[in-house]
């Protein structure tokens, strides 16, 4: 029911229609919108002073038409309107990794190690594991000895597996003159790939302590045994050092070669001594000598304990099956505001371009930024990238600012 606040009008004076005004349907009763039936009582009230009856927005009402709703089936809503974007869960551990590694860049050492201690307090198991060996590189990182073995005491407990190992911050001098370059063994270890073998040389060369990844090698005969011993003993008299990586891949090729009691290969036997040699494997090494000295009737070689080296880190992969880098580019120290203005030269030559991040103490947020700017243009020219040994702290950072996209990180093992 609508109550008119205005005074009825004169029958001679007719109120002049508005020109906005829409057609009256008529009531079910015919009779006229607005206009009471004559058996109720009508209402009338004085009309406001100073304001006329098209000021008053409720004194008109609405009028009701006999038109076809409006139809919408046809129309499309949107599902995801760009200023309505619905945001997806947020994983707690990448969240509390994602702010320590914030935290850690930009200085503020105590508030990260607060943060980790409580996470490591709320996830002792599973994924919450990364959390952990954040906390292991702060207190590495800055010092922190005593700490970090209580940890490491907490984390055996808890993860039922032996903690990560103490090592020293090593300073930036030492770590660029022990920083090796890399080779990938191009084809397979044969006699006659005198390309693989003369890349090999030349690296040599260049570095005086040189990875040859042997990963990618598939074939192997003894004249390519005895080509690659010799390369070893070479570069040892010349005091420098060739660092096996990807040994395994060799070993099951050389079993199906070494057979006692045929006398056949015999490089491929003294190779295979000289893999046990360097890893330290005295039962194993005499195991063979052994059976060599039957299967060749002459003495084997002697067991160096000089000579023993820590097993290498696993192998590399690189997207293009012949290419080898001679070197990485190195990045080390507390690493603040850097544009990294020759990254772009080294990348120019060398695919996969290998930046070698063992010595780096932190980075800052900039710097990090300036890596993936210069990095997405050498992913788009087609070339793999690789980082080699970030502390996890600066993996995580990488994380946030997205390197994952444009470049493998490979982490330092424990």
């Amino acid at each position: 029911m609508v109550f008119s606040f205005f005074k009825k009008q004169p029958p001679e004076k007719k109120m002049v229609a508005r020109p906005a005004a829409s057609p009256r349907a008529m009531d079910d009763k015919g009779g006229t919108p607005g206009v009471l039936p004559e058996d109720k009582p009508r209402v009338s009230a004085v009309a406001p002073v100073g304001l006329a009856r098209a000021d008053v927005p409720f004194a008109t009402p609405v009028a009701r038409t006999d038109t076809q709703p409006l139809d919408l089936s046809e129309f499309l809503f949107s599902e995801t309107a760009p200023e309505f974007q619905v945001e997806a869960e947020v994983d707690p551990i990448d969240a509390e990794a994602e702010e320590a590694a914030m935290l850690y860049a930009n200085g503020q050492d105590g508030t990260v190690r607060l943060l980790l201690e409580n996470a490591t307090r709320a996830y002792r198991s599973g994924p919450g594991e990364r959390l952990w060996l954040m906390l292991f590189d702060l207190f590495r990182l800055t010092g922190q000895k005593a700490a970090f073995e209580a940890l490491g005491l907490e984390y055996a407990e808890s993860f039922e597996k032996s903690p990560p190992g103490w090592r020293e911050a090593v300073g930036g001098a030492q770590v660029q003159a022990k920083v090796p370059g890399t080779v990938f063994f191009k084809g397979d270890l044969t006699g006659d790939n005198d390309a693989g073998f003369e890349a090999v040389r030349q690296a040599v060369e260049r570095n005086p302590l040189l990875r040859l990844d042997l990963s990618r090698v598939r074939k192997l005969d003894a004249a390519g045994c005895e080509r690659l011993l010799a390369l070893m003993q070479q570069a040892r008299r010349g005091r420098r050092e060739i660092e096996l990586l990807g040994r395994d891949y060799i070993t099951a090729l050389l079993d199906n070669r070494v057979v006692p009691g045929r006398p056949e290969d015999r490089a491929c036997w003294l190779l295979k001594l000289e893999f046990c040699q360097l890893r330290g494997q005295l039962d194993a090494f005499e195991d063979v000598a052994i059976n060599y000295a039957v299967t060749f009737e002459i003495s084997p070689p002697s067991w160096e304990a000089g000579r023993v080296t820590e097993p290498g880190p696993e192998p590399l992969v690189a997207a293009v099956a012949d290419a080898w880098a001679p070197e990485a580019y190195v990045v080390k120290g507390d690493v603040k505001a850097s544009r990294f203005g020759d990254l772009l030269a080294y990348a120019a030559a060398n695919d996969p371009v290998l930046i070698d991040c063992s010595a780096v103490t932190r980075m800052d947020f900039l710097s990090a930024g300036a890596l993936l700017n210069l990095l997405t243009t050498v992913k788009r020219q087609g070339r793999q990238v690789i980082f080699r040994h970030p502390n996890y702290l600066l993996a995580e950072l990488f994380r946030v600012v997205g390197l994952k996209a444009v470049a493998e990180i490979v982490l330092a093992r424990n």
